[in-house]
């Protein structure tokens, strides 16, 4: 490196030159701190700090006038509480969850297993009686009660061991979800009122959802029947009481008595999919004159109405799906969940089982790569709701509009093509 001459100042420099010399000196150190700062570990988030013990009482006993509005005793109230305190376990749980994702044929390899099938079938034929009867109260099926039971909690062998006090306390501290935790939490304070279980007996899930087909509080106190008549509703020790329940709450969901939740369809070669066959219920008739089979080779229903799915898209299996299929997800909002639930209930009552191949050797996209498909739908034009890297039905709709307008089978399935495709239009753009 060449030496630099000396410099020999004969006059003060002007006000401007140190101003400059100022502002120069400002942004190297603003860099300096960035790149220090880029070094360390992100600060924790305020929601998951641990709070003090003072702190957690404090917000507890915010909680006293909601709960006092819904009729708890006070008595009540300090009860449930005595000794509670902030679980963070609960909030990790909570903060992992929106990333989780598992391509639906791992899932279902998992949910319809050999060994849940055997275990439900065991169970189907001791709760015979029961299902029979919730069959004629409520008209939902027996072989979707039967999955519900078996998804959720091993047909009642594995309901949870969390304080579910202390489990949407903590949630309703830090704010998970807004105030729903916060009010599933007076929900639950309220069914302490009642007298339906006693604080020490109410576990449940890191989530707060109880009992052998997961209720929770809020769907306790609108949907759980006492089904076996021993004075007080009892979802956690009466399978009958679980039972009942669970069809309570299927059939105030929509679900239509008579009517299959749906099944696997082949279509046949040149099928001209539209986007309305995935998004709107047809008649089953304007399928079949369409030339859509079964699977089973049996015929379609003469009545009722019914929808394309595709959940691994169209190198997966097809179904034909009804509104008991939206009945169904009302009780989780998930597509693979919904499948899981459907095709255990098949399978324990010797239904069949799926026959078309699911695309295994397929990598599905991740969370991060859902949300550019998001942000690059979105600044085409499409609704695809919250931009949230998870694959549902606001992007399927989405998906089915823009495959549409390329001239792709418009199935709303996110492929890494699909992707490419959207990247190609953005650089277009």
């Amino acid at each position: 490196m060449a030496t630099l001459a000396p410099v020999h100042l004969h006059r003060p420099l002007p006000a401007a030159f140190w101003r400059a010399v100022a502002r120069l000196l400002a942004a190297l150190l603003a860099v300096a701190l960035a790149l220090a700062l880029a070094r360390q570990p992100p600060p924790a988030r305020a929601d998951e700090a641990q709070p003090s013990e003072a702190e957690f009482r404090a917000f507890v006993a915010q909680l006293w006038p909601l709960a006092q509005a819904r009729g708890v005793e006070r008595a009540v109230f300090d009860a449930a509480f005595d000794g509670v305190t902030f679980d963070p376990t609960v909030v990790a749980h909570a903060d992992a969850q929106p990333e989780f994702v598992t391509p639906i044929w791992k899932y279902l390899a998992t949910a319809v297993s050999e060994r849940r099938v055997r275990a439900g079938r065991a169970k189907a034929e001791k709760a015979r009686a029961w299902l029979a009867k919730a069959e004629v109260t409520y008209g939902v099926d027996r072989a979707v009660l039967m999955g519900v039971w078996g998804i959720e909690t091993e047909f009642g062998a594995f309901q949870g061991s969390s304080n579910v006090v202390r489990a949407l306390a903590s949630l309703a501290y830090v704010h998970v979800a807004g105030d729903y935790f916060r009010d599933e939490l007076i929900a639950a304070l309220t069914i302490l009122q009642e007298g339906d279980i006693d604080v020490a007996d109410m576990k449940g899930s890191w989530a707060g959802a109880m009992g052998q087909t997961q209720f929770m509080p809020s769907s306790f106190l609108d949907y759980a029947v006492d089904f076996e008549g021993h004075g007080r509703r009892d979802i956690w020790d009466s399978a009958p009481d679980a039972i009942g329940s669970t069809a309570n709450y299927l059939a105030k969901h929509g679900w239509v008595a008579g009517e299959p939740w749906g099944f696997e369809v082949r279509l046949p070669k040149g099928f001209k999919l539209v986007a309305a066959d995935f998004s709107r219920l047809a008649p089953f008739a304007s399928f079949a004159a369409r030339g859509v089979k079964r699977a089973d080779g049996r015929a379609l229903p003469k009545k009722g109405e019914a929808r394309l799915m595709a959940p691994a898209g169209m190198r997966g299996p097809i179904f034909l799906v009804t509104a008991n299929f939206k009945a169904i997800k009302s009780y989780n909002n998930s597509t693979a969940y919904a499948f899981g639930v459907a095709l255990l209930g098949d399978a324990i009552f010797g239904r069949g089982r799926v026959r078309a191949a699911w695309p295994v050797h397929d990598v599905p996209l991740t969370p991060d790569e859902i949300r550019e498909m998001q942000t690059r739908l979105k600044a085409l034009g499409y609704d695809v709701g919250e931009v949230d890297g998870h694959a549902g039905e606001a992007l399927g709709e989405a998906l089915r509009a823009y495959q549409e307008s390329i001239g792709a089978p418009p199935d709303g399935y996110p492929t890494p093509t699909l992707l490419k495709k959207l990247r190609r239009a953005g650089e277009a753009g």
